[in-house]
């Protein structure tokens, strides 16, 4: 049985890392939980000259990280990916393999909370840009065209975010499950 993955995306500041990671200390049988930053991330000159640039990049290592997770051990039903990366690319023909079942998830918040995440926690102010705000928007964007489950994280704690993507990866579990 082909594994599902659960791509859960969204824009700097919107809360996928912490819920992944919240997700992950509740164990759940058959999940598993993965940090896409986790094979380091090249420099946008890197980018541009090893990968003809950061969308090239980010397509291939989406690619080489839905073939990884494709590979688990039989007895992971549902492998969760933390990953700032296009949903179309997810879905689009870098995903899809009749090894794997791909979901994507976002999560979003509003402008102004991310914001206040990328200044005070988070402690990455440069992150803090109308690029930022133009990428969420992206995102947001092909979320609302795919049909894509969307948290938004605007007034959720953690903890209650990860309650949200919880719920999801259950109704992923199902042997039945529909495309998230």
């Amino acid at each position: 049985m082909p594994v599902s993955i659960v791509v859960v995306t969204g824009a700097s500041g919107a809360g996928k890392t912490a819920t992944v990671a919240a997700l992950a200390t509740r164990a759940i049988m058959g999940v598993r939980c993965f940090h896409f930053d986790s094979i380091g991330v090249p420099t946008p000159e890197e980018m541009e000259r090893d990968h003809g640039g950061p969308e090239q990049w980010q397509a291939q290592a989406t690619a080489q990280w839905l073939t990884r997770l494709a590979g688990l051990d039989a007895d992971v039903r549902v492998a969760v990916l933390d990953a700032q990366t296009r949903p179309s690319t997810v879905l689009g023909p870098t995903g899809t393999h009749p090894s794997w079942n791909a979901h994507v998830v976002l999560l979003d918040c509003s402008p102004e909370v991310r914001r206040r995440r990328l200044r005070g926690p988070r402690g990455r102010p440069e992150l803090a840009t109308a690029r930022m705000d133009s990428w969420a928007a992206y995102l947001r964007g092909q979320a609302d065209a795919l049909g894509l489950c969307v948290i938004d994280t605007t007034d959720l704690t953690v903890a209650e975010a990860a309650q949200h993507l919880e719920a999801i990866v259950q109704r992923v579990a199902s042997p039945d499950a529909p495309a998230a």
